[in-house]
C-alpha cells in the first residue's frame, strides 16, 4: 500500500471529476470560546490549483487506509502547519456523497497556542475569518454551496 496513494481524479458517476481516489475531506477549525466569536480557518487556494483563486478549507484526497479525520488533520498539517495535538475534533459533517466519491467536513477546535502558516505552493494565503463574514469572500464553489448548512450544523450539531 503505498503511503499517499489517494491523489488523484476520480470520474465521477455525477458527471463530474473530483480530487482524491478515495474520497477527500476537509479540517473546519474553529478558535474562540464564545459562539458568537467565533472565527474559521480559511485558506485562499493558489490561481493554478483546480477552482484556484477562491476561499476553502485546508483538506484534500484521502489515502487508502485513512479515514476523514486522519486524512483530514494531515492535509491541515501539510499545507497549514497545522500541529494535529493542538486540535480537538468534534464531530464530522457530510459533505457530498456521490456513492462512488465523498468529501467529509471534519470538524476541530483550536488550542489557543496553535500558530498556522502556509506551507506548500496550494495556498496564497490562510486567515482566520469571523462565521458571520465567510460568504462575504469568493468561496469555492462546493464550499460555497455547503457553508450555509455546515454553518447551521456548527451549533445544532457539534
Amino acid at each position: 500500500m503505498a503511503e499517499h496513494d489517494g491523489n488523484g481524479w476520480v470520474d465521477c458517476r455525477c458527471g463530474s471529476r473530483h480530487w482524491g481516489r478515495h474520497g477527500a475531506a476537509g479540517l473546519l477549525l474553529l478558535r474562540g470560546s464564545r459562539p458568537d466569536a467565533r472565527e474559521v480557518l480559511l485558506q485562499l487556494r493558489a490561481a493554478w490549483t483546480h477552482q484556484g483563486g477562491n476561499w476553502g478549507l485546508p483538506g484534500g484526497a484521502r489515502d487508502s487506509h485513512e479515514d476523514p479525520v486522519s486524512a483530514a488533520l494531515r492535509e491541515a498539517a501539510e499545507e497549514a502547519g497545522v500541529s494535529p495535538g493542538l486540535v480537538t475534533v468534534v464531530c464530522e459533517l457530510p459533505g457530498v456523497d456521490h456513492g462512488d466519491w465523498r468529501y467529509t467536513y471534519v470538524v476541530g477546535v483550536a488550542d489557543g497556542a496553535l500558530e498556522v502558516s502556509a506551507l506548500t505552493t496550494e495556498t496564497d494565503e490562510l486567515r482566520w475569518v469571523p462565521l458571520g463574514d465567510v460568504q462575504r469572500l469568493p468561496l469555492h464553489p462546493a464550499f460555497g454551496d455547503a457553508w450555509p448548512r455546515l454553518h447551521a450544523g456548527l451549533t445544532e450539531t457539534c
